[in-house]
């Protein structure tokens, strides 16, 4: 079983900036991929940033330019940097991994960080 552990979120002014973690931990043999999705009440999961093995990297249209993904293979940590955030960024952020055991491929998803963006 693999668990994933988030931290980073908070309260934060319009054009401020936040920074999340997320570091798995359990029986990984190895990452396929690495990243965070979010949802607000009443709206479906949506993807925000991904990262994949050889560090490609995937950004949901309306946070590029303002978001970077980074991760730690070594310590099997992904951060997900805020910056210039915007009230319709407020959501609960939700890690995302994807990855291998010694049998087969699995998901497995964090519990989820609130992210505020309101002055």
């Amino acid at each position: 079983q693999v668990h994933l552990v988030e931290s980073g979120g908070g309260l934060v002014q319009p054009g401020g900036s936040l920074r999340l973690s997320c570091a798995a931990s359990g029986s990984i043999v190895s990452i396929n991929a690495m990243g965070w999705y979010r949802q607000v009440p009443g709206k479906q999961r949506e993807l925000v940033a991904m990262v994949l093995n050889g560090g490609i990297t995937n950004f949901a249209d309306s946070v590029k330019g303002r978001f970077t993904i980074s991760r730690d293979n070594a310590k099997n940590t992904v951060w997900l940097q805020m910056n210039s955030l915007k009230p319709k960024d407020t959501a609960v952020y939700y890690c995302y991994c994807n990855y291998r055991t010694t049998v087969t491929q699995h998901a497995a998803w964090g519990q989820g960080t609130q992210v505020t963006v309101s002055s």
